[in-house]
């Protein structure tokens, strides 16, 4: 695979790279980013490899990640049409200031607008609501989305770090008022964070949204810094912030490096693969603060897992999973299908149904 071998994104007409490249290292404001000349490296290398899809957010150095992609492409005008740019709104950028973030009319329009400035463009290919806001109606927010659609300020929506029930209910709402659908998903998913198994894929994949999942490496905890065989100090600057691996987290990366060493490639690659090749996923989302991070999540892109492979990582990875997760997956089969083969898949009979064979 490479990055021009382009897919839909969800239940729409808009293709994007199989990798997605995430900007949330753009800039070194928070003390850990890339420079703004390393940044432009990546991102020309991105696009020179045939990548077309790009992701910030107005609060990624607050506002510096947008404003280093916004003078790239000032610099090459005939560029931006080719890609697809994404930001996020939700977040505020101003203290004290009770309308300056969240998901209400007044804020996107301004968060919009602003993110236009820094970007140094006319519209945004998918403007991402960046985590729920519990003050603001749903039918606000949709509302106000699709008036920026119609106004040709963005072309299409997606969702963020939502409870699956709320976006489902946004989804429902949206096509129930003739207003735009979201189309994309973004959650955090990674053999480490498999809990977005339990109703965030299936409802993304029931409602027509392709899911980008952020954080495929769990802050790198699976790039292969971190190892049991390898002890010591850790070439990582946001450790402070994320903290490290848990044993739990070892048990999982263990195994990690026996697939990746056995498939002949990195962990990282291992584990990039492992993400890419789940059911629901469209385009995963890659950030790097140096050039070889990013050119080596770049190489995931040649790595197919085996069934066994995938098998293995999936078994030491297995999430708990809240209810009704396991009674749908184990027991529901049984139930409705008593022992039938179904789309491929083989249900067993209850033994409540085998006790006896009366019927009434």
């Amino acid at each position: 695979m490479s990055l021009d071998s382009y897919v839909s994104l969800g239940r729409s007409g808009l293709r994007v790279s199989p990798l997605t490249l995430g900007t949330m290292t753009f800039g070194e404001d928070h003390g850990w980013g890339a420079s703004v000349e390393e940044s432009e490296v990546i991102l020309a290398e991105y696009l020179d490899r045939g990548g077309n899809c790009i992701d910030t957010a107005n609060i990624y150095t607050n506002g510096h990640s947008e404003k280093i992609i916004g003078d790239w492409f000032a610099a090459r005008p005939e560029l931006r049409d080719r890609v697809v740019i994404g930001t996020k709104f939700f977040a505020n950028l101003f203290e004290g200031d009770p309308n300056g973030g969240g998901a209400g009319r007044k804020s996107i329009v301004a968060a919009l607008e602003n993110s236009l400035r820094r970007l140094r463009t006319d519209y945004i290919d998918i403007y991402w609501l960046h985590n729920w806001d519990r003050t603001a109606p749903i039918e606000e927010t949709l509302r106000t989305l699709d008036d920026l659609v119609t106004a040709g300020k963005i072309r299409y929506v997606g969702f963020s770090d939502l409870p699956a029930w709320k976006a489902a209910e946004a989804q429902v709402t949206a096509r129930l008022r003739g207003w735009a659908p979201a189309i994309g998903l973004q959650v955090e998913y990674s053999l480490l964070e498999r809990t977005s198994e339990g109703e965030l894929m299936p409802m993304a994949q029931e409602h027509g949204l392709g899911v980008m999942p952020w954080s495929p490496l769990k802050s790198g905890f699976l790039s292969g810094k971190y190892s049991r065989r390898r002890p010591g100090s850790i070439d990582t600057l946001r450790g402070g912030l994320v903290g490290g691996p848990s044993e739990k987290d070892y048990d999982v990366i263990d195994v990690l490096e026996h697939v990746a060493q056995e498939a002949g490639v990195t962990p990282a690659a291992a584990a990039l693969a492992w993400v890419r090749q789940q059911p629901g996923v469209t385009s995963t989302l890659i950030g790097a603060r140096r050039v070889d991070q990013f050119r080596a999540n770049l190489a995931s892109l040649d790595v197919h897992l085996t069934d066994a492979q995938l098998a293995t990582l999936n078994e030491v990875s297995e999430p708990a999973l809240n209810f009704p997760a396991e009674n749908n997956r184990l027991l529901a089969p049984s139930l409705a299908f008593a022992g039938a083969t179904v789309d491929g898949v083989r249900t067993s009979v209850l033994p409540l149904l085998t006790a006896n064979s009366a019927r009434y």
